[in-house]
């Protein structure tokens, strides 16, 4: 499979990292970016080939990714146009937040194999999960290979309905964020406990990474989980307690919600004109 990368950031490193040499020989690989120690440091690493511009290369392509900061993506489809052979149809995947289909198959003058993507930043470490929509030019065989693209980096999840997307940035996309966040707390209240930062991170990431662990190799809900560490009148039905009168838990939904809200308007601006 010949891979053609538009764009060498965090995401497209990490998805060369998991393709190379893997899924594909690295020489396979074609990375298209302005930055040159970016590109030399692919080159360095994973043995692609690389170009500051979109070039013939890009055209013997079977999949293209498309990882370029969303404000970016009508003038790169406008770039990339040329070097798509429509006899071909190498199928497009798109990794850019709040571009829908439609829109990137019209700056691409209706071009139909497209693959739209919602990854989040733990494919860094090989323990992602992707959101995946399908548009109808898509052949079986190029939603197989998207799939393996994405695999690379960690699970996938394939959605019905473009429109899911934005609830997918809203749960995943953001999601580390979200619990990054919530560390963020658990260490102030150590500290502010009398533990020392070294101490209260320690505790902290380690309770995570547990629990998380626990809960994905559980057959069982987590809300049973969780009742599980709540003995009524204990520590933790204390803490519990405190959080729903706070409203903690309605909070959170709140802001994914407002997440998702963000996602759709990020669409019609961007998808504007």
């Amino acid at each position: 499979m010949n891979i053609a990368f538009i764009g060498g950031g965090n995401m497209a490193a990490a998805l060369i990292a998991g393709l190379a040499n893997k899924l594909t020989d690295g020489a396979n690989i074609h990375v298209v970016d302005p930055n040159a120690d970016a590109l030399a440091r692919l080159h360095q690493q994973y043995g692609v080939t690389t170009a500051p511009a979109t070039d013939a290369a890009v055209s013997a392509a079977d999949v293209i990714v498309l990882a370029v900061k969303p404000q970016s993506m009508r003038e790169v489809a406008a770039q990339l146009l040329p070097f798509i052979d429509p006899a071909r149809q190498p199928l497009l995947v798109s990794i850019a937040a709040g571009i829908r289909g439609a829109d990137l198959s019209r700056w691409l003058g209706g071009y139909g194999a497209i693959v739209r993507c919602m990854p989040n930043t733990p494919a860094l470490i090989g323990m992602g999960i992707t959101g995946m929509v399908a548009m109808p030019g898509v052949s079986e065989a190029q939603t197989r290979a998207a799939d393996d693209i994405l695999r690379a980096v960690g699970e996938t999840v394939w959605l019905d309905d473009e429109g899911k997307i934005d609830v997918v940035t809203a749960v995943s996309g953001s999601g580390p964020a979200y619990v990054f966040y919530f560390i963020e707390a658990m260490q102030q209240a150590a500290g502010e406990m009398g533990l020392s930062a070294e101490q209260g991170t320690q505790l902290a990431l380690a309770t995570f990474a547990g629990a998380a662990q626990l809960a994905t190799r559980s057959s069982e809900p987590v809300s049973l989980l969780r009742e599980r560490v709540t003995s009524k009148g204990g520590t933790t039905y204390a803490a519990l307690t405190s959080m729903e009168a706070s409203g903690v838990k309605a909070a959170i939904v709140t802001a994914l919600k407002a997440a998702a809200a963000r996602g759709k308007e990020l669409g019609d601006e961007l998808g504007a004109a």
